[in-house]
């Protein structure tokens, strides 16, 4: 990620802050905010003694209910530490809002990579199925977290998963919504009146399991940590491996790349069929029944999401305008693969 200056709060007040609950750490030398991310800023601080922290806080201004958690990205991430799911290593909550103006969290940096294009074009053909494999592995794992022992229990409501993000997403949309979309009010009558075919399985869910919200290591197919878990709750794991899923439909280049009309095999890749397989075996499951729902459903969700950035933009709240208008282009090809997966249920 690029870092840029951000003047948005007082540093001095940070510094004062770090300094009594993580002393060890040392004095702040310097803040710069990573660019690239449309949900809670995320900063890198780096401390006079050498050591690299990283701080994501809640965005400024006025917010939808229940928006921008990170008390629960921190608590998620503290939970899993030791898991098979890998997280970086949680810090510090702060929840006092007079010290930045905000709510935010500290956690360790960790020196890896972001990977922003599925086609790998960067990785050497013959490695890049290991990195998807994983990508797989760790999905299965996670869904696969024991949400008793690890004290995630009341992370959310269990039961009538889909119906509750349908009736949240829906609200939000039409609530935030900056232009008028047909197509999305088609959508989402279709999804409020369609009976759900989900079992009722609970487990935990990412909510934005991604190849770009990964760290990855510098050289090897191997996630060091799964980042960005605002949106994490307790649910039903079909939503997390179709979200996934719909990079293999969405068009290439862009800001929200995809891997529609490229050649999985000739470039080293999995088809969206070989993936879902590779997740099942991660899972423990046989197959994934009603696969035309379930990513109707994330289409929809993530049109509800892009939307509301759109609106973040301007109300002058967004985090990165420029990056979150390019990711708005991609909303009608989501709609169009949701009406497409409409009529094939």
């Amino acid at each position: 990620m690029t870092h840029i200056p951000d003047p948005d709060f007082s540093q001095v007040a940070l510094s004062d802050y770090l300094l009594k609950i993580l002393p060890d750490a040392g004095p702040l030398q310097s803040v710069s905010r990573f660019k690239g991310g449309q949900s809670n800023p995320t900063y890198l601080l780096q401390m006079q003694g050498g050591r690299k922290l990283v701080m994501r806080r809640k965005p400024f201004g006025d917010l939808l209910k229940s928006a921008h958690a990170v008390d629960r990205e921190y608590r998620v991430q503290k939970a899993l530490a030791g898991s098979d799911v890998p997280v970086a290593t949680m810090l510090h909550l702060c929840e006092d809002v007079s010290v930045i103006g905000a709510m935010f969290y500290v956690m360790d940096h960790i020196e890896g990579r972001i990977i922003w294009d599925p086609q790998l074009n960067e990785i050497p053909r013959s490695e890049r199925h290991a990195y998807y494999e994983r990508m797989a592995q760790i999905l299965g794992a996670l869904h696969s977290v024991d949400i008793d022992a690890t004290g995630l229990s009341d992370f959310g409501r269990p039961g009538n998963y889909y119906q509750r993000q349908i009736t949240r997403w829906g609200r939000a949309f039409r609530e935030g919504k900056t232009v008028e979309r047909p197509d999305m009010d088609r959508v989402m009558a279709w999804l409020e009146t369609t009976p759900c075919p989900a079992d009722d399985r609970v487990t935990l869910v990412h909510g934005d399991y991604r190849l770009d919200n990964m760290m990855f290591h510098p050289d090897a197919p191997r996630v060091l940590a799964v980042l960005d878990w605002e949106i994490s709750t307790l649910g039903h794991p079909f939503a997390d491996i179709s979200y996934q899923c719909m990079q293999w439909r969405l068009p290439t280049g862009g800001a929200f790349p995809g891997l529609a009309g490229i050649d999985r095999t000739a470039h080293g890749l999995p088809t969206e069929d070989e993936y879902i397989a590779l997740y099942c075996k991660a899972a423990g499951i046989d197959d994934i029944p009603h696969w035309p729902y379930y990513m109707a459903f994330n289409c929809f969700r993530m049109v509800a999401i892009l939307e509301g950035i759109l609106r973040r933009i301007k109300d002058g709240t967004a985090a990165d305008p420029d990056r979150g208008r390019e990711m708005g282009k991609v909303i009608p090809d989501l709609l169009a693969i949701a009406l497409e997966q409409i009529e094939t249920h």
